[in-house]
């Protein structure tokens, strides 16, 4: 007898989850349509190339990747609740979303939970960071594509990125995170 019952009949198996549909292990392409193309190439140095210096360059590429996020549609995994998926790590509470379905696949089974089906929700980037961060009560950033080596950002509490209301830190603004 087996774990979800029948016998040793090699018909008998265990559920896959459908997120293993959307990773394909063997591509490191792991884009599709719901990634902007602002999200593209932002992690090299080439990004901003008229910038002055690297702190200058860093800080303007990320200014186009937030501008980028708040456009585009992200998936947010939500539990049973329906209630965003988070994480709290350094006093800040962080919102899961991911760009695609693939970088989503890639962290469920980074989890170890590739075989459970995930719900999400698609919300767009700057309804997240101007609604659902200040709904926590908490201090709130955004976690984008955790899991996804080397391509994932934070967005973190701090004025510029989220309204200031649910903004932390007095004098924290988006130039301070070069």
């Amino acid at each position: 007898m087996f774990e979800h019952g029948g016998d040793s009949d090699s018909t008998a198996r265990i559920p896959r989850s459908r997120l293993y549909d959307y990773m394909d292990p063997a591509r490191t392409d792991q884009r599709d349509t719901l990634r902007p193309e602002a999200f593209e190439g932002l992690h090299t140095r080439d990004a901003v190339p008229d910038a002055p210096d690297a702190v200058e360059r860093r800080r303007r590429a990320f200014a186009v990747l937030l501008g980028g996020f708040r456009r585009a549609a992200v998936l947010v995994p939500v539990d049973e609740d329906e209630a965003p998926l988070t994480a709290d790590f350094g006093g800040v509470r962080w919102i899961y979303a991911f760009s695609h379905e693939r970088a989503l696949a890639r962290f469920a089974v980074a989890r170890g939970e590739g075989e459970r089906e995930w719900a999400y929700q698609r919300w767009l980037g700057a309804r997240l960071l101007d609604a659902g961060v200040v709904a926590v009560g908490v201090p709130c950033g955004v976690a984008l594509d955790v899991g996804s080596e080397g391509e994932g950002a934070l967005f973190p509490p701090v004025r510029g990125i989220v309204p200031d209301g649910a903004a932390v830190g007095v004098g924290a603004q988006m130039g301070d995170l070069a």
